[in-house]
């Protein structure tokens, strides 16, 4: 196979980082538009088993935190969540400022320059690492979206269904690629 020119492999990583960029906007739309009584309601069918919508929004945060920990200590380390205390408000401003630093430990993990500092991933302590780069986005991303479904899932079972806006929000690229302030769309 052929090498790419430095030119493509640019243009791929700004398409990766736009895309994680895009990943956080999708959770703001949740959050934006989740009805807050679904929010520390038990899952149907769970005697004290499964996580409420707080806890899976807590969940998407704190793993971020250790995946900063373990494969970007240079990074600032936002505060964890307490599944069982955080509030919606609380869980919004949290997931900007863990996907900010996330979006840097990518945007370095990405890079070829001599400065990299960012060379494997950890996902947690007593997992194996793996070489930082495009693996790391995807396992990021499909993390993130896996927990998405639960929570749209999860809402509908509440009874707290999610406007359509919402729901289906999160396939509306080219908006998103707008609120995040993106001056390209999805490419």
């Amino acid at each position: 196979m052929p090498r790419q020119s430095h030119a493509a492999l640019a243009e791929i990583r700004d398409v990766l980082l736009e895309t994680y960029a895009a990943n956080d906007a999708m959770n703001q739309l949740l959050l934006a538009h989740l009805d807050p009584r679904a929010w520390r309601a038990a899952p149907p069918g769970q005697r004290g088993g499964g996580r409420t919508i707080g806890a899976i929004f807590a969940h998407l945060h704190n793993c971020r935190r250790s995946w900063l920990r373990h494969s970007a200590p240079h990074l600032k380390c936002p505060a964890k969540l307490d599944p069982h205390r955080c509030t919606m408000k609380q869980a919004s401003a949290a997931h900007r400022k863990s996907a900010k630093q996330c979006l840097l430990m990518l945007a370095d993990a990405l890079s070829t320059g001599p400065q990299r500092r960012v060379k494997k991933f950890t996902r947690d302590g007593y997992v194996q690492s793996w070489p930082a780069g495009a693996t790391m986005f995807a396992y990021m991303f499909a993390h993130e979206a896996h927990h998405r479904g639960q929570v749209i899932l999860l809402a509908h079972q509440l009874g707290s269904r999610l406007p359509v806006d919402a729901a289906y929000g999160i396939w509306h690229w080219e908006k998103l690629w707008k609120k995040t302030g993106l001056k390209t769309r999805p490419r």
